[in-house]
């Protein structure tokens, strides 16, 4: 993950690399999240009423006090509209709709409460509909979201190590390495690691 300072992060100097480089994403992360409220002139209760979150959850989240969990942030994406990779590509600040994203330069987000990291691999453009995204599980991990960040988000699930188990509204899927899941999100859906070891998926991602 390639950040730059942000004045003011919380991590003191002589924290830990990862400590350090995860306040100063947070910190990103809140001041981005309390921009788009402010551009829409809502109050944190009106959010809290839009998103289901408490007032409380939103505020620590907007000061960096806390990192949201990947369920909190797809709530907020739904509320603003966005999928989670293009919020990601507004945090880290990209200059502009570069073809190529080096490997060492893609945004990665952690959710650290559940073991859920989050790799936006494909180059970040406001105009494409398109994106692919690396995701890993740790073992015993269990993601459920709500509703879809966009209502109708088509997914392809690409399973590349180990295995998945992934809920659809009702319907249950187990995914092996190789199998691949194509679904259209309109409610909630659920990922499971099905593997002691891990699991690591491509999820391709296209706007409807």
């Amino acid at each position: 993950m390639r950040l730059e300072d942000v004045e003011g992060a919380p991590a003191p100097v002589d924290a830990p690399l990862d400590a350090r480089l995860d306040a100063r994403l947070d910190a990103r992360l809140g001041a981005r999240l309390a921009e788009l409220r402010a551009e829409r002139g809502w109050s944190l209760g009106e959010l809290a009423e839009r998103s289901g979150l408490s007032r409380s959850t939103l505020s620590r989240a907007e000061r960096a006090e806390t990192s949201p969990t990947a369920a909190q942030l797809n709530r907020l994406c739904h509320v603003y509209g966005r999928t989670m990779s293009r919020l990601l590509g507004e945090v880290e600040g990209e200059a502009g709709p570069e073809p190529l994203l080096r490997a060492a330069e893609q945004p990665v987000w952690e959710d650290r409460a559940s073991g859920f990291v989050r790799r936006s691999v494909s180059p970040p453009h406001p105009g494409l509909r398109g994106e692919l995204v690396e995701g890993r599980l740790a073992a015993g991990s269990d993601i459920s979201y709500d509703r879809p960040p966009v209502p109708g988000l088509e997914q392809h699930i690409w399973v590349l190590e180990g295995a998945l188990d992934v809920t659809a509204g009702d319907v249950g899927h187990h995914l092996d390495a190789g199998d691949c899941l194509r679904l259209r999100v309109w409610g909630p859906t659920r990922f499971r690691c099905a593997d002691e070891r891990g699991v690591r998926y491509a999820l391709a991602v296209v706007l409807p």
